[in-house]
């Protein structure tokens, strides 16, 4: 009878574990354990939810300059799992360090920035110090600990105002701000990294303009000061925290006059990255990918299909143009298709009503800590 008992129970403790092993084996014995630079900024928070969804155990750091810590909780209650967190900032090499030292970690995915056009016109050397100094920081404590892969969160703003469009990877690169320059360097530098030392996995991820929200409404948007981005704004005059929508520029030579950009939903983006992750571990060159959905939307588009999807009337008024700003900037995403095997599913009317379920809920954002 002892020996019954004690069989049913390895049997018992077998099955249990073997699921684990398998699912250890399926992500990749090296790549388990992801670091999450701005993890519980926009991007960084719905990339963290599909990590931990995927299996990937996750440690966010974040210096929470645009973002607060409830989005940990948040990203829990999606998920039902929890991420180690670190609130830390990338230039303090100590801090850095101690997470190394603390959490195994296998990847790296790089998020954190300052990300403010405007302001990286009036603040130049703040960007170029956190943005560029951060992630040279970043990359020298990888290198300190062995880990040498990397998918890093870089912008269209690299390519700045297109000469043709769609634009494709192989576009000459011409940032017309601080923070596009940023960017710009960043890759550079990952690109003489790459270069210098065998051994490192990269990928350069320009994004487009993500837009939207978690399906749970749990997780969006939620900028500290003034938004940057036009839905932001246009949720927030949905929930009279503004009182009208400000378009700027109804001249562009487009079909109804106001600039047309690619808007990508945010967990398309987010998903994108864990297929970025998947290539990376196994690349032996350095590859930028576009991320869009190599569709032009107007501003007027825009307001249209989210009146369509919410019910919500949005009052605009118009402004001239603003300097720089392009009649037309949408991505070619056939390259992140061929070699990622991924591509944008969800289409504007989504964006839109995943973004007012996120506003509508958190009509002030997330709540203070």
């Amino acid at each position: 009878m002892t020996t019954n008992r004690t069989g049913r129970r390895i049997s018992s403790a077998l099955r249990a574990i073997v699921p684990l092993i398998i699912q250890y084996h399926k992500k990749g014995e090296k790549y388990v354990s992801i670091l999450v630079t701005g993890g519980t900024g926009y991007i960084g928070s719905h990339t963290c939810v599909e990590l931990l969804q995927a299996g990937y155990d996750v440690t966010v750091i974040d210096n929470l300059s645009n973002s607060k810590r409830i989005v940990m909780k948040r990203i829990r209650e999606i998920t039902g799992r929890s991420a180690s967190f670190y609130p830390a900032d990338l230039l303090d090499r100590n801090a850095l360090e101690q997470v190394f030292r603390r959490e195994s970690i296998d990847a790296v995915i790089h998020f954190a920035a300052l990300k403010a056009v405007g302001e990286s016109v009036s603040q130049p050397l703040s960007y170029y110090y956190n943005n560029v100094g951060g992630t040279a920081m970043l990359c020298t404590v990888m290198q300190e600990f062995g880990v040498r892969t990397l998918v890093f969160s870089s912008s269209a703003a690299v390519y700045g105002t297109p000469e043709r469009v769609p634009i494709s990877e192989d576009a000459p690169p011409a940032p017309q701000s601080p923070y596009g320059r940023t960017k710009y360097m960043i890759e550079e530098m990952l690109k003489d990294l790459f270069d210098s030392e065998p051994g490192w996995h990269i990928s350069l991820l320009r994004y487009f303009n993500p837009i939207g929200a978690h399906e749970s409404g749990r997780i969006g948007e939620d900028p500290n000061n003034t938004p940057n981005n036009l839905m932001p704004l246009l949720t927030q005059v949905a929930v009279r925290n503004r009182d009208y929508l400000t378009v700027f520029g109804n001249d562009y030579p487009t079909h109804d006059g106001t600039g047309v950009r690619d808007y990508i939903h945010v967990v398309d983006l987010a998903r994108g990255h864990l297929k970025a992750l998947e290539w990376t571990r196994a690349a032996d060159r350095v590859e930028a990918f576009n991320f869009g959905t190599g569709r032009g939307c107007s501003v007027l588009e825009l307001i249209s299909n989210f009146e369509r999807a919410t019910g919500v009337s949005i009052p605009y008024r118009f402004a001239p143009r603003r300097p720089g700003d392009a009649a037309f900037c949408y991505a070619d995403p056939a390259k992140a298709m061929r070699i990622l095997g991924w591509k944008a599913e969800r289409g504007i009317e989504d964006m839109c009503r995943d973004a007012w379920r996120w506003q509508s809920g958190n009509p002030n954002g997330y709540p203070l800590d």
